[in-house]
């Protein structure tokens, strides 16, 4: 056996840990982002593809692990490139940053906005800047439970064992949370949509 076969093997065993490891947890991921599950699906086989392509017996696992959340973030970001259908004043048209009766909205083309504007690269830098500052001007306990279940996309149950706190009160926190990041958030959304 050679030196090639030897280190193949090893690639091949780290790669099939990795994938047991991550890929279910990635796969969650994936699927709460996109509507298909056949995008979700594709997705998740592409950014399994790119480590093998990738891949370097020497890094550690959990740089790894960060790194396919990056890869399949980058190919969401792709996917809603290729399908996007609407244009930019539908989306305005249809997104409200605020509900008077008080109910929780879906906060994804907030985030999405930096990949609406793509070519943008300093339109993006303002908004992701806006966003931090936004996120740090939080509440610790709200700051917390919004950044877990919204970008590192556990759920409230796992939420709940992490910190001890009820899944009713980490819903009311994160309700608060979004709320704020609406309000402190609109100008910025409308500006750039107009």
């Amino acid at each position: 056996m050679t030196i090639n076969d030897i280190m193949k093997a090893e690639k091949d065993a780290s790669i099939k840990e990795i994938y047991l490891q991550e890929r279910k947890r990635l796969s969650n991921f994936i699927k709460n982002k996109v509507a298909s599950t056949e995008d979700a699906e594709d997705i998740l086989q592409e950014t399994f593809y790119q480590l093998s392509e990738n891949f370097n017996v020497l890094e550690p696992i959990e740089k790894v692990a960060a790194w396919l959340f990056k890869v399949a973030s980058n190919k969401i970001t792709d996917l809603y490139r290729k399908k996007k259908t609407e244009s930019l004043e539908t989306i305005a048209a249809n997104t409200s940053f605020s509900n008077d009766e008080g109910d929780e909205l879906d906060t994804e083309e907030l985030f999405l906005m930096p990949y609406i504007l793509e070519e943008d690269n300093y339109t993006r830098s303002v908004i992701m800047e806006a966003i931090e500052d936004a996120l740090n001007d939080l509440p610790k306990e709200q700051r917390e439970v919004f950044i877990m279940y919204e970008i590192e996309d556990k759920s409230f149950k796992e939420i709940a064992a992490l910190t001890g706190e009820s899944v009713n009160t980490l819903l009311s926190r994160k309700r608060y949370a979004t709320a704020y990041l609406r309000e402190r958030l609109r100008d910025l959304y409308n500006e750039i949509i107009n």
